[in-house]
């Protein structure tokens, strides 16, 4: 590691802490190799109060918060015989990020309408971002409205295939389709940039339907703009690209999103209500106006580390294929501004994912037999920053792709009640679906579906970076059923990536001690079976991630 930490002024707070901890957790102790495996609510807790306690600042990524919070998962490794997973023989792959944000002068975004120019101003009715490169961009040129900016060949859809956008700014509707499934949906959103570069677009100007602006206020999307973007970096040193080349970008509010429709064919306030029936699919037109987007970029440079850990498998046959447990241990650090608490704890978002982690984790090491496949146990960085950690990890593996066979996330899991079901987002593209849909019920815990499409969670998880990779890859939650319903609504408008998301709340702890129990024995049917997780044959994301790998028929 690059980053060096001076721990002298927070040393007896943070050895009272390390000490607490391990008394709690028995430093796996006490426990027989060849015992009944258990999970203990003490435990849990005494994770999450660790990687929670204000000490680590928010474990935001790259910051010496986040650096403690890894070394504790590998002080927990260490302490249960989990060996070092990470290429150089140590627990911690470092990955190099890239942060890039607006500097001075202030982004801006010009319309030339029939009327005349209409200037508006970033951070009041547009969200613009420039490239990750140092350095001001100036973007103008006509515009072209490309409904959802879909290219589909599965589902017959082609939002290009009568417009010539190259040299061009695309204006594109940022909200999911209607009518199809909800996680296809979300992938066909989540590559809007991309596919307008790869048709030759040099900008793109993100509008919102009457749906996605009750789902996503724009007032929302104006918080967003207070956090830099960031990506991660190639061994080459170059960055990785989300946007493939699109040089600048913005989403934009009602009154700016009007603007762009003037002296057009048809009207924002037409086109949205064509929008609202049910399947509507838009097709694009050329508009009347140009656009002009400016900004100056400033970046910076810094890395943060995946701590990954290795339970190897006891069968030779089947012991250099890996089942990947996750979950991401960073999250947002300290609000800027205001009074009061401004430390971003993230018990439920995501230590209670790690507790989970460490927990399966131990359950493994203490069992009485070593699982036939061996296991990666692995706490991301980055997630909070656009899941980058995972994304490296899927382009820089630990151990060769196409040995890994399934991979299971666990983020954010709702411990506010004693939850009777649980959701597997991804569940129904593979093989895991039986695995939790068993696990589930030997513990008589319901598996149910994506309670929350409109929340396109598919993609907004670790797990979707191995999913892309080829991967069968779920992310556990807890589900809507005995009062989750409320405790998720509840927490998703009040405390959702807020500092109330500490210890004040009324965790309940042996749920998380169930919740650990529920993810072992999935994995561990993961792990032991003759034959490896598989996508379904004929499923969408098995035939576009992984077109050559064998599939197993959907019951």
């Amino acid at each position: 590691m690059s980053s060096r930490f001076t721990f002298a002024p927070i040393c007896y707070r943070f050895a009272k802490l390390i000490g607490i901890a391990a008394v709690a957790l028995g430093v796996a102790q006490g426990v027989s190799a060849q015992g009944p495996v258990e999970f203990s609510a003490d435990r849990f807790k005494a994770h999450v109060a660790f990687l929670a306690d204000d000490l680590l600042e928010g474990r935001e990524t790259g910051t010496r918060g986040h650096e403690i919070a890894a070394k504790y998962v590998a002080s927990q490794f260490a302490q249960l015989g989990v060996k070092p997973g990470a290429p150089d023989g140590t627990y911690f792959e470092p990955v190099q990020l890239l942060e890039w944000s607006n500097a001075s002068p202030s982004p801006t975004l010009t319309i030339a309408t029939p009327r005349g120019e209409q200037h508006f101003l970033d951070g009041v009715d547009a969200v613009i971002a420039g490239p990750a490169v140092e350095g001001s961009v100036d973007v103008q040129g006509p515009l072209v409205f490309a409904g959802y900016g879909v290219v589909d060949r599965t589902l017959g859809q082609d939002d290009y295939s009568d417009l010539d956008v190259r040299g061009k700014i695309v204006v594109v509707l940022v909200a999911p389709m209607s009518g199809i499934d909800s996680e296809v949906a979300a992938y066909d959103m989540a590559m809007q940039k991309r596919t307008a570069a790869e048709h030759g677009a040099i900008g793109f100007i993100g509008i919102q339907t009457r749906t996605s602006a009750r789902t996503f206020p724009f007032e929302q999307v104006l918080e967003m703009r207070k956090v830099p973007n960031t990506t991660w970096i190639h061994n080459d040193g170059t960055s990785f690209d989300p946007a493939n080349g699109i040089k600048a970008s913005a989403t934009v509010s009602p009154k700016a999103a009007s603007t762009l429709f003037e002296g057009a064919a048809r009207s924002l306030e037409q086109l949205l209500d064509e929008v609202d029936a049910p399947g509507a699919r838009p097709a694009g037109f050329l508009l009347k106006t140009t656009a002009k987007l400016t900004a100056t970029v400033r970046v910076r440079r810094y890395e943060s580390p995946e701590v990954i850990g290795l339970i190897e498998g006891s069968d030779p046959a089947l012991r250099n294929e890996f089942v990947v447990l996750m979950a991401h241990v960073d999250h947002l650090g300290i609000s800027p501004g205001g009074t009061g608490d401004r430390i971003n704890n993230g018990a439920l978002d995501n230590a209670a994912g790690v507790a989970t982690l460490l927990e399966v984790a131990r359950a493994f090491a203490t069992a009485g037999q070593r699982p036939k496949r061996s296991v990666l146990v692995i706490a991301n960085t980055g997630e909070e920053k656009g899941l980058l950690g995972a994304d490296y990890l899927a382009h820089y593996p630990p151990v060769p792709i196409n040995r890994m066979v399934a991979a299971v996330d666990m983020d954010m899991p709702l411990l506010l009640y004693d939850f009777t079901d649980v959701v597997a987002y991804g569940s129904t593209h593979s093989t895991i679906e039986k695995a939790f849909r068993a696990a589930g019920s030997a513990l008589k815990v319901a598996l149910s579906p994506d309670p929350m499409p409109e929340q396109a969670i598919f993609v907004r998880s670790d797990h979707y970076e191995m999913a892309k990779a080829g991967v069968p890859a779920v992310m556990l939650a807890t589900g809507m059923a005995n009062g989750g319903e409320a405790a998720w609504s509840s927490f998703l408008q009040t405390t959702y990536h807020h500092p109330g998301d500490d210890l004040s709340q009324p965790i309940h702890w042996q749920a998380g001690a169930r919740f650990a129990e529920l993810n072992y024995r999935a994995i561990r049917i993961l792990a032991d079976s003759d034959e490896p997780a598989r996508w379904y044959a004929g499923d969408y994301f098995g035939n576009l991630f992984a077109p050559n790998a064998k599939k197993a028929q959907k019951p």
